[in-house]
């Protein structure tokens, strides 16, 4: 089968993807060879995201002059 580059993909996109082959790797019912390139894909999608989650923290990070500040919930809701 063959899948869409990952660089080319949405965060959302990605993540649906690894949870799809985790479903399917736990339903134990892919031969040896598909489990092998299911965890492959499955790790490339994993870095893949965190490098998006890493990439979203530096940018709030700058957004923040560099510091951490607690997001109250309730101050969403007035936006």
């Amino acid at each position: 089968m063959e899948h869409p580059p990952i660089t080319d993909m949405k965060f959302e996109t990605a993540l649906a993807e690894l949870e799809a082959i985790v479903h399917s790797m736990e339903d134990g019912k892919l031969e040896l060879e598909a489990s092998i390139a299911a965890y492959r894909r499955g790790m490339e999608l994993m870095k893949y995201c965190q490098g998006q989650l890493a990439d979203a923290e530096q940018q709030v990070r700058v957004l923040e002059n560099g510091q951490f500040k607690d997001v109250d919930p309730n101050s969403l809701d007035d936006q």
